[in-house]
């Protein structure tokens, strides 16, 4: 098993390059089956979500290859089969959308029910919805979803919630619907844009990406393109936050500062400096950061993926600070963790209330998911002494190279294997 060891109170500065974006790759990669066609996909980040899509796609006879650890070949004009097996997807939650894209172009799918990490619920009735609204019978047998259509049929989709999986999954559904379908209240998140934008490349029709009303007109085929998928926000943020809790200078590279406009608003309300070009943002911080209450919403609001970290910056910071989750109803299951490192939190229902102030010490910890597993990162390295992290596959679904990328800002990091007890780089997925 591999552990992250850090041994924190360094002082970050630099510069780090963010790589695609994980949450557009994701749904991006199921898309390009839309197409009857080759597709090539710049910018992946070559984590282990990536390469577990690739296996399920590759598994229904989707011809992939990777040109390099960011550019993934997907030839989708062979699929020979509809069903998605349970053992390739279980670690992901991403797998829906392979329902929608499938259901779309073939009419018809066999998907499992989701996984990926737990906290909380998060049903996929909003997506059943909108694919049964354009008529696709669906059933739920044996944890699969089995979806059937005789044709699809453009409807009016209202989402309970601005649901991000949802809008994604309609989206790829209804490119081939016939007439007009529309999304009223859907996700407006950079990779919703994102998505539909590749799909639009691949000849789609689509109308209002990034707005709570999209407008997608079905058409009778898509074709491959070459697509390079946006930086990933959360990535960004995490390095952000990262060089706030270590009152450092960091420079995050390759990014869309717009993107970053509800995070770096809070940091300058926590007295860091900020400094914004075309594709980077520069955060400067000192050691006399103030408390700040943050409450997260749907885009543009402050992301729930970037909360665990905030969690752990504000941990640090003297004063009371209040943390809101109002996304997921059991997102705090991790700072049971975090307290270990000397956290004072107390967490009722969706409220968090950190004292902070008090010094953090390194401790053996658990990731319990991926965005915690980041919140322990960046903990680490305000910890005095080692901080040992455990369960870091869940990291390696999110991040890419995170000790390396880390380690050249001036980080002590290193990965382990708890068998040899030695350090080493990242490991590298292989497809």
């Amino acid at each position: 098993m591999e552990q992250i060891v850090i041994t924190g109170q360094k002082r970050l500065s630099g510069a780090v390059h963010i790589n695609g974006a994980k949450n557009a790759a994701v749904a991006i990669i199921p898309a390009a089956i839309a197409a009857n066609g080759v597709s090539i996909i710049e910018n992946l980040p070559h984590i282990e979500d990536v390469i577990i899509l690739a296996n399920a796609i590759k598994s229904i006879g989707v011809v992939c290859e990777f040109k390099d650890e960011h550019t993934l070949m997907i030839d989708s004009r062979g699929v020979t089969d509809f069903k998605i097996t349970y053992d390739l997807t279980r670690n992901m939650r991403a797998s829906y959308y392979l329902l929608g894209s499938l259901l779309g172009r073939f009419k018809r799918a066999v998907v499992p029910l989701p996984g990926g990490c737990n906290f909380g619920s998060r049903p996929i009735d909003q997506h059943i919805k909108g694919f049964e609204a354009m008529g696709a019978n669906i059933v739920l047998k044996h944890g699969l979803i089995h979806a059937y259509a005789e044709k699809l049929t453009g409807s009016h989709i209202y989402l309970d919630m601005a649901s991000v999986g949802a809008t994604i999954n309609i989206m790829l559904a209804a490119v081939y619907a016939e007439g007009v379908t529309t999304i009223e209240n859907a996700a407006r998140e950079p990779h919703v844009v994102d998505t539909a934008n590749f799909l639009n490349i691949l000849g789609a029709k689509i109308k209002g990406a990034g707005t709570d009303m999209i407008r997608i007109t079905g058409v009778a085929e898509l074709y491959g393109a070459e697509y390079q998928i946006i930086p990933d926000q959360i990535e960004a943020g995490t390095y952000m936050i990262a060089s706030a809790i270590t009152c450092g200078d960091i420079k995050v590279c390759n990014i869309i500062p717009k993107h970053m406009d509800s995070l770096s608003a809070k940091l300058i309300e926590m007295n860091c400096e900020l400094e914004e070009g075309d594709d980077y943002i520069r955060v400067m911080c000192t050691d006399s950061l103030q408390a700040v209450n943050v409450i997260t919403m749907a885009y543009p609001g402050f992301p729930t993926d970037l909360q665990p970290q905030m969690t752990a910056l504000m941990s640090t910071v003297k004063g009371t600070s209040i943390i809101t989750e109002t996304v997921f109803d059991n997102r705090f299951q991790y700072v049971t963790e975090l307290r270990r490192l000397g956290s004072n939190v107390t967490v009722e229902g969706r409220v968090a209330v950190i004292e902070g102030g008090a010094a953090l010490s390194g401790a053996e910890v658990n990731a319990v998911d991926l965005r915690a597993g980041a919140a322990l990162v960046v903990a680490g390295l305000a910890a005095r002494g080692d901080t040992t992290i455990s369960n870091i596959k869940h990291i390696d679904r999110g991040y890419e190279d995170i000790e390396n990328k880390l380690r050249s800002l001036g980080a002590n990091i290193r990965r382990v294997d708890t068998v040899a007890g030695v350090g080493h780089k990242s490991p590298r997925a292989v497809f």
